[in-house]
């Protein structure tokens, strides 16, 4: 009789304890690797490229619905979307496995995008966006979880940030070539075939990383129920309702120019601060683990992260969503002309990621790095800024260069300062945290600059049209930006000039953020990558060498799971070990042990928190500010 059962013990019991035919994620074959990735990033392609589809796409959707003002809502509807429900996949991504996430996720997107494709209305359009959004969020943080787990895990902080760099390249291309191909394909064969070509492309990342998601990794989890307690469902839906307030009073006041005294101006404004006090009440007291960390924003650290983090995000979208308006309605270049002008940004991006990457981890510092190039978002946008219809080659199609390598030097190197002056033990929740603020950035970005530009829009027609029927033909102007191209020569220029005087201000108010979030970042110290605060109950990783972690040989030593398995309960006794190599010491407390999801986090902001390694708790905790 085997050494681990009695007579006395069920035959079904030893299951837990067979051992796994699977490999773990460092022992997969290349084939299965490259696999995995070629899915994962595939999805995180389009995912970004969802973010920046509609920028160029957005004049030819408002005239065919006659709703201009109304084409914000197209882009934070999506951004708002995603920033609220990705935290909330870190914790579905453990009840239903790293596969059924990725499932649900891509139903949610595919469904999304042929709404989008098939909408016969702008609100039927708007609420579609918002429903690929909740897949658009999921798949960034599936994605993230799974990149983490078979690369980024196998290298220390100091690697990390090279490791990053490769992946966000992928992320860097989706955000540049998004502009581009709505263009391309709007101007061939018309904007909802933008949406509906991407379904193919879903299925062919839902089918790599379903056939080769299929490791198992070492660890152990609580039960589904304790998992599903521990969501922030409170604190996410009144996130979700005080910006959507928000977004909703910027649309009524200043896109739609309804005075201060309507209902529907006020409404909303009141919605949104209630909302806002009753969110961070849950966030301090209520929710058993908040999205946003209340004890990061005791700390100069992460809350000047964080500040960074919306800053750069709010000059991002404002860029990317404005700039190539200016092409179409003030030089009245086709959508895929203007659409290419974002391509320089794309590009830059990519390199200013890898760059930044390779920099820390050659050197092991990202202050310096950070202080040369984190201005050149401020000087791009101010080249921008001073665009105007005679502008040579060189300043239209090179002046967004500075701000797209600027910024992602900026967003690297400040995910390594946050990692390392946190402890291991709550990267998870640190990341989270700052990801919350980039995520709202995001969608502040779109909304802020969108009412910037309206206001100033209807304020420049009206200053320039005195016809009897200006009413009309302003109304015309700011619900159809297509219709410029056939207006007679007088208000043409007219309408070129307004949207001109517009647009940059908007570039302004980019110019400024660009600014505030250089200002903000200057206070952060320089810190060595080769050390950082740790939890006592992890051992240090191996050295920065850019080798996988070592493996144990000893397999029985190990609880695995399987990336589809759901969680099972773990007795309360365990809690207290930790996650990161636990070992059975008797046949039947081995037997106890069963299966999770994964105790490795996503350095992107998952909030996987049943890891104690580098999960944490987000409501308790303390770090090492200095």
């Amino acid at each position: 009789m085997s050494p681990l059962t009695s007579e006395r013990e069920p035959l079904l019991l030893r299951s837990p304890v067979s051992p796994k035919t699977r490999p773990g994620p460092h022992e997969i074959s290349k084939s299965m690797r490259y696999g995995i990735l070629a899915g994962v990033w595939i999805a995180t392609f389009l995912s970004s490229v969802n973010m920046t589809l509609v920028p160029t796409m957005l004049p030819s959707i408002s005239s065919e619905f006659e709703k201009s003002h109304q084409a914000s809502w197209l882009g934070t509807a999506y951004l708002l979307a995603t920033a609220t429900f990705t935290p909330l996949y870190g914790r579905l991504a453990n009840v239903m496995g790293r596969r059924g996430a990725a499932q649900l996720a891509v139903l949610f997107t595919g469904l999304g995008t042929v709404a989008c494709g098939l909408s016969t209305s702008m609100e039927m359009l708007i609420v579609s966006r918002f429903i690929a959004g909740i897949g658009g969020g999921g798949i960034n943080t599936i994605s993230t979880q799974v990149h983490t787990i078979v690369v980024s895990d196998m290298y220390s902080l100091r690697d990390r940030g090279l490791a990053q760099g490769v992946a966000s390249v992928f992320n860097g291309f989706g955000l540049g070539f998004g502009g581009p191909l709505g263009g391309l394909i709007t101007d061939w064969f018309g904007w909802r075939w933008a949406f509906l070509c991407q379904i193919p492309i879903f299925l062919i990342s839902l089918l790599f990383t379903t056939i080769n998601l299929r490791y198992v990794t070492k660890g152990k989890g609580k039960s589904t129920i304790e998992v599903l307690k521990r969501i922030d469902y409170f604190g996410s839906f009144t996130l979700l309702v005080s910006v959507g307030s928000m977004l909703l009073f910027l649309s009524t006041r200043f896109n739609e120019n309804l005075p201060w005294s309507d209902a529907r101006v006020i409404a909303p404004l009141v919605l949104s601060i209630v909302f806002f006090i009753l969110f961070v009440l849950v966030e301090l007291y209520v929710a058993p683990e908040p999205v946003l960390a209340p004890f990061l924003l005791k700390q100069r650290i992460p809350v000047l992260v964080g500040m960074s983090n919306f800053l750069v995000s709010i000059t991002n979208f404002t860029i990317t969503y404005f700039f190539p308006m200016w092409f179409q309605t003030v030089m009245l270049t086709n959508a895929s002309i203007a659409g290419l002008h974002i391509l320089p940004n794309s590009l830059s991006m990519s390199v200013g990621s890898l760059f930044a990457g390779y920099m820390m981890h050659r050197t092991g510092k990202y202050k310096m790095i950070n202080l040369i190039f984190g201005i050149f978002p401020f000087i791009g946008t101010i080249l921008i800024s001073q665009i105007h219809e005679n502008s040579g080659w060189v300043q239209s199609w090179f002046s967004i260069i500075p701000m797209g390598f600027g910024n992602a030097v900026v967003l690297q190197t400040m995910l390594i300062a946050l990692l390392a002056h946190i402890p291991e033990s709550h990267m998870a929740v640190g990341t989270g945290f700052g990801q919350l603020f980039r995520g709202i950035g995001q969608v502040g970005g779109v909304a802020i600059s969108s009412a910037i530009f309206q206001s100033k829009l209807e304020s420049a027609l009206r200053e320039r049209i005195h016809d009897p029927n200006a009413e009309e033909i302003i109304a015309h102007i700011r619900q159809n930006a297509r219709a410029i191209v056939t207006l007679e020569p007088e208000l043409q220029r007219i309408a070129r000039d307004s949207y001109a005087v517009s647009l940059k201000m908007v570039f302004a108010f980019a110019s400024a953020s660009a600014l505030l979030a250089y200002i903000v970042r200057l206070p952060i110290p320089e810190k060595d990558l080769d050390s950082r605060p740790r939890s006592n109950s992890v051992a240090p990783p191996p050295s920065s060498t850019l080798s996988p972690a070592p493996v144990p040989n000893n397999r029985s030593e190990e609880r695995e799971i399987s990336p589809d398995d759901s969680i099972v309960t773990t007795p309360d006794s365990e809690i207290g070990e930790t996650d990161a190599f636990p070992v059975s010491s008797s046949p039947r407390s081995a037997m106890r042990h069963k299966r999770r999801l994964s105790t490795f986090e996503s350095p992107d902001g998952v909030m996987d928190l049943e890891s104690r390694r580098i999960g944490g708790s987000a409501r308790t905790g303390s770090i090492d500010d200095s």
